[in-house]
């Protein structure tokens, strides 16, 4: 991720005082919209149901593909540590073969790159 890009999240969301808080925010929004379930629930520390989980694996998968964050970072922003975030990315993308999971992430990756550049771009 580039400079600018980290400036334009912080910036649009002073309160978190960094990209990773930033992330976890959009994130988590975007896909508690899509997977249905509660924001409150995707940055859960503790366990939660299986739809919840596979929330918060994708989230985590958005993070370091979308986003461009490392494992650690991506885990953080989630209440894991970078194994379990590099586990989920490895789950989601096993699963990425499901047309209705793929069509859901690929939407969820695009809107998210899309204000990526659209807040480089009033940055720069």
């Amino acid at each position: 991720m580039t400079l600018p890009c980290a400036r334009a999240w912080q910036d649009e969301n002073p309160a978190s005082g960094d990209l990773v808080a930033a992330a976890r925010h959009r994130i988590s929004a975007a896909v508690a919209a899509a997977f249905m379930v509660p924001v409150g629930e995707i940055q859960a520390t503790s366990r939660r149901t299986a739809s919840v989980a596979l929330a918060r694996q994708s989230a985590m998968y958005l993070a370091h593909v979308a986003v461009g964050l490392n494992f650690t970072d991506a885990g953080r922003a989630f209440g894991r540590v970078r194994t379990t975030a590099a586990r989920a990315c490895r789950m989601i993308e096993d699963r990425r073969s499901k047309p209705g999971l793929d069509t859901t992430l690929a939407e969820l990756e695009h809107a998210l790159r899309r204000d990526l550049r659209t807040m480089s771009g009033a940055v720069s």
